[in-house]
């Protein structure tokens, strides 16, 4: 029943990526149809004998699904970032048209436009990116609404296990609920949030059976005798088994997987470092001068609110640490009074923030235009020149003021071989309502995880 459901699944999604790659390509014939020989029908495309391009077209859009089909992208995977499939998804349309292009030129077939073959290739990125963004969310909203949730088991009760339960818990997309803890060594509730070990991992087979479980993560690597009786009987309970790899949080970079012969190797890789800061100013400087010049009328509005509501600048400029220690000014729009630095003194004993953060509820040193600014990040905008200046980056951890940085300990150094970011792991993550402690270990994945996909990601999930 679950294969044919999946089967079903699968045949829409093949049948909606059909329409809209057809579509792409008949609305780029449109938008150029005075270079083309034939009359632009829906039909036409592929069926009108008129058409010299017709197997063209045909082949166009079997190649793009095929491609598709090979990078897995006919099933929603739920754990799998956003912006990593995205990814996949844009690979494969160019790679699908780099063909269309070899084939041409290998047949020798005259007058195919190349500017049909441009426009066709963008509204495919679009439209399938589109669409693939509406069903995520759609699926989501099911899946928060329990359709289709699974009960799953954490094998070890550390750091790295409750880590892994702390980001379920914060993901409720996933449709994941963590019924407890299996670990020999510890017992109740390790981390103070109500998930509990609930037993051993010899007590594994009874539990499972008891709890309905569909999934279980194995984060502590115990001998391998054990572990291959957990990968036995989670293969006998038809349960699905997910491995966190040991050492990960040490490791910088992503994860290859291959093969030497009928080994599989898992190789913790890293890009060099210097090439990924270099494609990273480069995306940061292209994306940034096209917001800035979007965002132009908003900055020019925000502007004039803000030097009506109260007397002092329209900008607030703040010192702070940049990549190298090189220290900078970081640009926001003022929200808050004009001499709000030196008031801070009075209320420092209210502060509710940990770590070297200061932040209280209701600050009355902040403007009514302020509060509006803040709400919505629109105070943020102006950081977008520190982008272009290269003191910033769009995404990455978020600069501190040098004052409370200098209190810290040496754990922070690590966040300045980076640019800083507008937005971040600790944005999307809950902005200021997270211990300073954590917002420290999600800027550490992020530096040694950090990937162009990871960015867009991040770009995407910071704007609702």
């Amino acid at each position: 029943m679950i294969r044919f459901k999946n089967s079903i699944i699968r045949f829409v999604y093949i049948g909606i990526d059909f329409v809209c790659i057809y579509l792409s390509i008949y609305l780029a014939c449109k938008f150029r149809h005075a270079t083309l020989p034939f009359d632009i029908t829906l039909h036409g495309i592929i069926m009108d004998q008129a058409n010299p391009f017709r197997f063209v077209f045909a082949f166009w859009i079997i190649t793009t699904l095929s491609f598709l089909n090979v990078k897995e992208l006919y099933q929603t995977r739920r754990e799998v970032l956003e912006g990593f499939e995205i990814g996949l998804l844009l690979r494969s349309v160019a790679f699908s048209s780099l063909l269309l292009v070899l084939v041409i030129y290998a047949l020798k077939i005259q007058g195919f436009p190349r500017s049909v073959l441009l426009i066709g290739s963008f509204l495919i990125m679009l439209s399938l990116t589109v669409w693939r963004v509406a069903k995520r969310k759609f699926v989501e909203y099911l899946v928060i609404n329990g359709y289709n949730n699974f009960n799953a088991l954490i094998i070890g009760a550390g750091k790295v296990g409750i880590a892994l339960a702390d980001e379920i818990k914060s993901r409720p997309e996933l449709g994941i609920n963590v019924v407890g803890y299996l670990d020999d060594f510890k017992e109740g509730n390790p981390n103070g949030d109500g998930l509990k070990v609930i037993g051993k991992i010899a007590d594994f087979v009874e539990i499972s059976r008891r709890e309905f479980i569909n999934k279980v993560f194995i984060t502590s690597h115990h001998d391998s005798k054990v572990f291959l009786k957990l990968l036995q009987q989670a293969k006998e309970l038809g349960i699905a088994v997910r491995v966190i790899p040991q050492g990960f949080q040490l490791m910088p970079g992503g994860f290859l997987k291959y093969n030497i012969g009928i080994i599989p190797i898992l190789e913790y890789s890293d890009a060099d470092n210097i090439k990924k800061q270099v494609g990273k100013r480069l995306f940061d400087f292209v994306l940034s001068l096209g917001l800035t010049v979007l965002a132009l009328p908003l900055l020019i509005a925000v502007a004039v609110y803000v030097k009506l509501d109260s007397s002092g600048p329209v900008f607030y400029s703040s010192l702070r640490y940049g990549r190298g220690g090189k220290k900078f000014h970081m640009y926001k729009f003022r929200s808050m009074v004009a001499d709000a630095e030196k008031a801070q003194k009075k209320y420092t004993r209210k502060n509710e923030a940990d770590g070297p953060i200061f932040k209280i509820k209701k600050d009355p040193r902040i403007t009514r235009v302020g509060k509006f600014l803040r709400k919505y990040s629109l105070d943020e905008l102006p950081q977008l020149f520190n982008v272009l200046k290269g003191d910033m980056s769009l995404v990455g951890p978020r600069p501190l003021p040098i004052e409370q940085i200098e209190k810290e300990d040496l754990k922070q150094l690590k966040r300045l071989e980076v640019r800083p970011g507008i937005t971040g792991l600790w944005q999307i993550r809950g902005r200021s309502d997270i211990s300073f402690r954590r917002l420290l270990r999600w800027d550490m994945w992020y530096i040694d995880n950090w990937s162009l996909w990871l960015d867009l990601n991040i770009l995407f999930q910071t704007i609702p």
